[in-house]
């Protein structure tokens, strides 16, 4: 009798693009990724802290090259993807949160917050797109969304609309490039230690209110995601487009 065999979640020979991969859970996957085997562009404003991602990766036998990018100059992002793709996986991490009651949300902080989390995440992933299907190259693109894209929360209505929109915007787009054999989901966390995520977590109300919705009991960590990235961007994920994928300890359970 034969057995059937795992498909490899190894990515070796396969060249990987992460925005906000200079902290939190960019960089998280820009490990992961790495230690898979894949080639890594590292994505952010920031060069020197990219800088200092690339040589840990270096210094651990990964692969990695720096891209100071701001994904919101849509003009710029899509010349230095044409001039430095195609990309065989995508994780789009860069995010901004401005957390506010409705009532008090400013024009500003909602086309911030929509620009990066929304506006940039779907042209990018169009250009990563766009340059896969030029080099007839099936493709893993994953747009990191939210548990927050599934249910609502206080003060995220802005944040909540982003994160909806964006699961909406990867399944149109999973349809529209599964022809292409280009695969597109969506990773959905809970609340996760990260620079970001702290600035809800030092507020003792916030904090025991998710500690109620987690039902693992505990606040996610970057760890928590880098498996489940490497999966939905290697062969292991063949069958798996136009989802979600949340790691959230159970929060949408109800």
């Amino acid at each position: 009798m034969k057995l059937p065999r795992t498909p490899s979640f190894r990515l070796d020979r396969r060249r990987a693009l992460v925005t906000g991969a200079s902290s939190g859970i960019g960089l998280g996957a820009a490990a992961a990724l790495a230690g898979a085997g894949a080639e890594v562009t590292l994505v952010a404003r920031r060069k020197a802290e990219l800088e200092q991602v690339q040589d840990a990766i270096r210094a651990a036998g990964g692969r990695a090259r720096v891209l100071a990018l701001d994904i919101t100059d849509l003009a710029a992002t899509a010349a230095a993807l044409a001039a430095c793709g195609p990309f065989d996986v995508l994780v789009n991490s860069a995010g901004l949160a401005r957390h506010a009651p409705a009532l008090d949300t400013t024009p500003e902080d909602y086309d911030d917050a929509m620009g990066l989390n929304l506006r940039a995440a779907y042209f990018l992933t169009r250009e990563v797109a766009r340059g896969l299907i030029a080099a007839g190259k099936p493709g893993s693109l994953i747009n990191v969304s939210s548990q927050m894209g599934h249910v609502g929360g206080p003060d995220r209505a802005v944040y909540c609309a982003g994160k909806h929109a964006l699961e909406g915007m990867t399944k149109a787009m999973a349809l529209e490039w599964a022809p292409n054999g280009i695969r597109v989901n969506t990773l959905c966390p809970t609340f996760i230690r990260t620079p970001l995520g702290e600035q809800t977590l030092a507020i003792p109300e916030r904090r025991a209110w998710i500690l109620s919705k987690i039902k693992l009991g505990r606040v996610g960590e970057v760890e928590d995601l880098m498996g489940p990235v490497v999966f939905l961007a290697s062969d292991a994920a063949a069958m798996v487009t136009g989802t979600h994928l949340i790691v959230d300890g159970g929060w949408t359970a109800e």
